[in-house]
């Protein structure tokens, strides 16, 4: 090729590359974007079984479209304290999940990139939720990538013509371990086993890539695929390194294995399909389901490897993990249920802070606040884990009636401190992001309401956990009447804002919008922090069956007054005797 051809074309097939990594991107952070949660739910549930969480990895990375996205959770749950072994199962089935994107991508699917990418762009465009406009940028990211192909491609083409850039491909045939290298180096640049196989892909159906040299690339893409994880938990704790670190040496010992039996292995290949490109996808798919057969029988002895090599660090004494559950107090349900206190408090703290650091970054305008609110719901995360397997093993035993009250309602309560740090994590920090990044800066008096309505939910907080800690109906009487008062606090800021509303005509609905689902997502929390309160009152025959009371009815002219009545008592207490 002449100098200016090949500029053309290296600049032509930089571009396909790189709208084929920001079409994945899109897939990929989208997703997590509107289902992230849900994920992140199921990958915990198949975390008790190797195959449950085989089979779990391989649906996940087939919707994440990244197997390193898949490793990172795997990661978080095993740094929960779950064994290693199934989140390397989960890896195992991570690394084929990509392998089904590379099948279903590497097909001929030129009608559908249009579409994909004018039905994206509308559905983002007419989006009336935020889950509809990552649904859309899901689908016009699939296009991207379909289309990025094609450039790869077409831009690929002159390169069967230069007989130096022949050569020195067919070169690396002669030195497969370079190739390798090669394969490894530009995955790990990319970040992305997916995109490194499926340009070498495009490259061998453009017939400029010589057969054999893309098969050794690709097991080079595959070996370079697990290291963006190694190095994202670099700093992490020893349990958190182990799976990438485990899915490394599968891949290596896989490499090592195929390198040696490459031409046997291959020379079948045009069995299952004779053009270049099904013949290097199929490749990459064998090698996969090949890692999958050989360690998944094996991820217990690996576990005990990745341990062995990443031992357990002593814990500081100011971790803010769980350190109180000890086990061996199990036999004394007293000692232990105060073991579980220390921890459902501790676990207090962690959301306090969270909240506090929500409103926070509101009120300094200051988004870096916002930063490790996920890492602390991933504690959170991990404190109810612990402390509801702690106290299930605790509840096996003989505790008595009021022991056993006290574990059922630490249990209860400890799951609404889970779903409270759900709310901070997922709804309202996101709100607060996006009112930051799109520079909405809320009236005086809304501000005013959030501050008061956080202010006496975190009043709230101190006095359920007073309340979880000494039973007392008064204090469990006084919680459910501060619920309902955070209620009508809701109400006289809701009615306030709208009265703004219609004397401000060109007010954005936007903003609108944002000041109400922070005033909805403080009361939620406020609503989970009262829960605390109901099985006492319930045991004191404070609360009614119903929210209805049911009575004779009224005399015409006593009817207002008893309206008045019902409308003023505590939505789920009896009035006082």
């Amino acid at each position: 090729m002449h100098s200016a051809v090949g500029t053309t074309v290296l600049i032509n097939l930089l571009g396909g590359v790189a709208l084929l990594l920001w079409g994945l991107t899109m897939v990929k952070t989208s997703i997590i974007s509107a289902y992230g949660g849900k994920l992140r739910r199921h990958l915990g549930r198949s975390m008790s079984n190797r195959f449950k969480a085989f089979g779990v990895g391989i649906a996940v990375t087939c919707m994440l479209q990244s197997s390193t996205a898949t490793a990172l959770l795997a990661s978080s749950f095993a740094g929960q304290g779950l064994s290693a072994a199934p989140a390397l199962a989960l890896l195992l089935g991570a690394d084929i999940g990509t392998t089904l994107v590379a099948q279903a991508l590497s097909m001929d699917l030129s009608l559908l990139k249009p579409v994909l990418i004018f039905a994206g762009v509308c559905l983002y465009f007419n989006a009336r939720s935020e889950r509809q406009k990552h649904l859309g940028q899901i689908i016009l990211g699939l296009g991207l990538m379909l289309l990025a192909l094609q450039l790869i491609v077409t831009a690929s083409a002159p390169m069967r013509d230069s007989s130096t850039i022949q050569f020195l491909l067919s070169s690396l045939a002669d030195e497969p371990v370079l190739a390798v290298l090669i394969g490894a180096l530009i995955s790990f640049l990319a970040h992305s086993s997916l995109a490194t196989v499926l340009l070498v892909v495009a490259l061998g159906a453009s017939g400029s890539l010589p057969l054999h040299v893309g098969f050794v690339l690709i097991l080079g893409a595959n070996l370079g695929g697990a290291l963006p994880a190694i190095l994202s938990t670099m700093r992490a704790e020893p349990a958190i390194r182990r799976p990438p670190l485990g899915n490394l040496i599968f891949r290596t010992v896989g490499v090592l294995l195929m390198l040696p039996m490459l031409n046997i292995v291959t020379a079948w290949l045009p069995e299952l399909g004779e053009s270049p490109a099904r013949q290097l996808v199929n490749f990459h798919m064998l090698f996969n389901v090949g890692l999958a057969i050989l360690f998944l029988p094996l991820v217990n002895p690996a576990a005990k490897l990745v341990t062995r090599i990443l031992p357990e660090r002593e814990e500081d004494a100011n971790s803010i993990k769980p350190r109180y559950l000890d086990r061996s107090a199990l036999d004394n349900p007293a000692i232990a249920l105060s073991n579980a206190m220390r921890e459902v408090l501790r676990m207090g703290d962690l959301l306090d802070n969270m909240v506090n650091k929500s409103i926070e970054a509101l009120q300094q305008r200051d988004s870096s606040a916002l930063k490790k609110i996920t890492q602390s719901d991933d504690l959170v995360d991990e404190y109810h884990e612990k402390i509801k397997l702690y106290l299930t093993e605790l509840s096996r035993r003989d505790l008595g009636k009021k022991n056993r009250r006290r574990c059922n309602q630490y249990m209860s309560f400890t799951t609404n401190l889970e779903h409270l740090g759900d709310i901070v994590e997922s709804s309202l920090a996101d709100l607060i992001s996006r009112s930051l990044s799109q520079n909405i800066q809320f009236a005086t008096a809304d501000m005013r309401a959030i501050e008061e309505l956080h202010k006496a939910t975190q009043n709230n907080m101190k006095l359920a956990f007073t309340v979880l800690m000494n039973g007392r109906v008064g204090n469990a009487r006084e919680l459910l009447e501060q619920k309902t008062a955070i209620r009508e606090m809701e109400n006289k800021a809701i009615n306030a804002h709208q009265r703004r509303l219609r004397e401000q005509v060109n007010s954005p609905a936007t903003d609108s919008a944002l000041f109400l689902d922070i005033l909805r997502d403080i009361k939620r929390i406020n609503s989970h922090l009262a829960s605390v309160a109901y099985p006492i009152l319930d045991r004191a025959g404070e609360l009614r069956a119903s929210r209805l009371r049911r009575q004779q009815t009224p005399e015409p002219e006593q009817s207002n007054v008893q309206e008045k009545k019902i409308a003023t008592a505590t939505p789920d207490t009896k009035p006082s005797q």
